[in-house]
């Protein structure tokens, strides 16, 4: 006999089973980015991502094989997330003027506009800088943004367009007084004319 709120009807009468969780693994991902954000990746550890994501330490160790593990998957999301948006915006981009508009968009409003992502991106390149297992990561994501790039502009624009964002993503990371918008819309005019 089965006990109300016990055994296979515990699912249908209380909610699913907490020991069955087929998100954990994506939840502690999250989990890590937002402790890389706010404590940056010196100050990730195994304790502080369980307890953000709400889960047992021992699913950090059963789930990843190390730290390194694990923040290597989560900047990979982190990457393909931001790297899908760049994608987006420029695929939306009928022609030059249009594809323009959308890289200033991607400086401003994506890049520049959220402190989290840019947090995010400047711990990537500090540990992409020390550990050059993390350099696939960086590398995959200026690909992926070179060739939606390419769709619009010649190869030697591409390069310069890129440092460009990465450049002003830096600037705008460590400068103590904000950059306005009118200086990215200023450093385009200089990269691609007007």
């Amino acid at each position: 006999m089965v006990t109300p709120g016990r055994g296979r009807d515990d699912a249908q009468n209380h909610g699913p089973n907490p020991r069955y969780d087929p998100d954990r693994r994506e939840r502690i991902v999250a989990a890590c980015l937002d402790v890389i954000a706010e404590r940056g990746v010196d100050g990730t550890s195994a304790r502080r991502v369980a307890a953000q994501a709400g889960v047992p330490l021992g699913s950090i160790t059963y789930h990843f094989e190390s730290m390194e593990v694990l923040l290597h998957r989560s900047f990979r999301r982190f990457t393909d997330i931001v790297a899908d948006r760049f994608e987006r915006r420029m695929a939306a981009a009928a022609n030059p003027r249009e594809a323009r508009a959308a890289i200033e968009a991607i400086i401003s409003e994506d890049v520049l506009g959220n402190d989290r992502d840019l947090v995010l991106t400047t711990e990537l390149y500090a540990v992409a800088a020390r550990n050059k297992s993390f350099r696939d990561l960086t590398a995959r994501w200026m690909l992926r943004s070179r060739v939606a790039l390419e769709k619009h502009f010649d190869p030697l624009t591409v390069r310069v367009l890129d440092a460009t964002i990465e450049g002003l993503t830096l600037h705008r990371a460590l400068d103590i007084e904000p950059q306005p918008r009118e200086m990215v819309a200023a450093a385009l005019d200089r990269v691609l004319g007007d």
